[in-house]
């Protein structure tokens, strides 16, 4: 890893599906002088050229989403208490009591019913969204108006932690992959490649879509994060895929039945060139692939994934070492489809 406090510096920043500029912006300062071209679609995409030292046999799109999940306000009530709903897949077991960001600026906490008030049956169970709320300390919906509106993002507080051998952060999903993307663009590569940081994979794999039909590739790889259960009392069959490990790839999720051809090229890669390689151990999620992969008449794709426990909290858990596999394996892949190998 070779540039850990820009990864530091990519998931703290804030940037939910819909809202992901900031983070744009942090990409385009990254690779501006190293991109060939570089430009942003209509919804919001960073489409990235670069030129290598030789021509691609074929046309590779090498994708990762900016966007993470978070919260919308959507009313402010009479005694200034922020209600919001969700943007992404959120895990509503972890919110309580957690640290939150609007707009950038105003921190708040997420608040419920206290359990000493709670019944029996309440205690039980998983608050539901719309008995949560931010506070902010606000006395009145006029006061809290002044600093928050409707529609306002509402993102984790920003926690980072890198102790050399695993990183905790917000938001690894999926600026691991970006931060990837941006190392690769900045190297000398072989071979053309064009990158997309795409926007609002957490709502419905939105940018992906568009990218994929504006550039138009033959191949994709897709750098992702995936679940990792190696924790106490899952069976082994279970976990999914473990930290430390290796780069994860899957032979099929709910969006996306994966390239063979390529399956069995990364495996080949890895095993010559001593990268760490896990299978995903269940068909379950799915990612911008799923889209990727069927634009215009096909695309042939590969998702190659950075195991991650805790995904879409507010610390998400990563090996260092699965990083380097991860970028590793993706860039002698693509050098793979460049000449033609697949």
């Amino acid at each position: 890893m070779n540039n850990p406090e820009l990864l530091k510096k990519l998931c703290t920043a804030n940037g939910i599906s819909g809202d992901e500029g900031r983070v744009r912006d942090i990409i385009i300062d990254e690779i501006k002088n190293y991109a060939t071209s570089y430009k942003i679609d209509n919804l919001g995409n960073l489409i990235v050229f670069k030129e290598g030292k030789n021509r691609s046999a074929s046309k590779l799109m090498i994708s990762a989403h900016m966007d993470e999940v978070g919260f919308i306000v959507t009313h402010i009530t009479a005694d200034g208490l922020i209600k919001f709903d969700e943007v992404g897949g959120i895990d509503r077991r972890v919110l309580p009591g957690r640290t939150v960001l609007i707009n950038n600026t105003v921190y708040g906490v997420i608040g419920v019913k206290p359990i000493h008030l709670c019944d029996s049956d309440e205690v039980k169970k998983i608050p539901a969204l719309s008995d949560m709320y931010v506070d902010i300390g606000a006395a009145s919906r006029e006061e809290a108006e002044k600093v928050v509106s409707i529609g306002d993002s509402i993102t984790y507080e920003a926690l980072y932690d890198n102790n050399g051998y695993t990183i905790r952060s917000k938001a690894i999903d999926d600026r691991a992959g970006c931060y990837m993307m941006i190392e690769m663009i900045k190297s000398e590569l072989e071979y053309d490649a064009y990158f997309t940081f795409v926007v609002q994979e957490e709502v419905g794999l939105n940018g992906a879509k568009v990218a994929a039909y504006s550039v138009e590739p033959d191949y994709a790889i897709v750098l992702e994060s995936t679940t990792a259960a190696d924790i106490p009392d899952i069976p082994e069959n279970k976990q999914v895929c473990c930290l430390g490990s290796g780069a994860v790839v899957g032979f099929m999720d709910r969006r996306t039945i994966y390239d063979k051809g390529l399956i069995k090229e990364a495996e080949n890669i890895a095993r010559e060139n001593d990268i760490k390689l896990q299978y995903k151990r269940a068909v379950a999620g799915g990612n911008d692939a799923g889209v990727i992969h069927n634009s215009r008449s096909g695309v042939r794709t590969l998702a190659i994934s950075l195991p991650c426990r805790y995904l879409h909290s507010q610390l998400s858990q990563i090996a260092v070492s699965d990083i380097d596999d991860v970028y590793n394996l993706a860039l002698k892949l693509a050098n793979s489809i460049a000449v033609g190998k697949v």
